[in-house]
C-alpha cells in the first residue's frame, strides 16, 4: 500500500473513532438518552488538553499513551475504576477508555 494512502486511512480511522463511533456506543447502551451520552463522550476528548504541556505539542512519532499525564497508565487505571460507579461517571469512564484505545491504536496499529 502507498504511504500516503495509509496516512489518509490512519487519519480517517482516528477521527472516525473519536467523533462517529461514540454515536454507536451511545445508541447501543444508552438509547433513551443517546444525545446526552454522546455529548459526554465527546467532552471526554478534553483529556487531550494534557498535550499542551508537551514540547512539541504534537509529535507524530510519539505515542500519547504513557507519555502525557492524563494518558498515563495510572490515569488509565483510574478511568477503569470509574467504570464501577453509576451514572455519568461510568459514561465518562467509557469515553476516556475509548479515547485511550483510539490513541493506542493510532500509534501501535499503524506504521509510523
Amino acid at each position: 500500500m502507498d504511504a500516503s494512502y495509509i496516512a489518509i486511512l490512519k487519519t480517517f480511522t482516528h477521527y472516525f473513532l473519536h467523533f462517529v463511533f461514540p454515536v454507536f456506543i451511545a445508541l447501543l447502551f444508552y438509547r433513551e438518552n443517546w444525545k446526552k451520552v454522546y455529548l459526554i463522550l465527546l467532552a471526554t476528548m478534553l483529556v487531550d488538553l494534557d498535550h499542551l504541556f508537551a514540547d512539541p505539542i504534537f509529535d507524530p512519532n510519539r505515542g500519547s499513551i504513557g507519555f502525557h499525564f492524563l494518558h498515563s497508565y495510572y490515569a488509565i487505571a483510574v478511568y477503569f475504576l470509574m467504570l464501577f460507579f453509576k451514572g455519568n461517571t461510568r459514561i465518562v469512564a467509557i469515553g476516556l477508555l475509548f479515547h485511550m484505545f483510539t490513541d493506542f491504536q493510532d500509534f501501535y496499529f499503524w506504521s509510523h
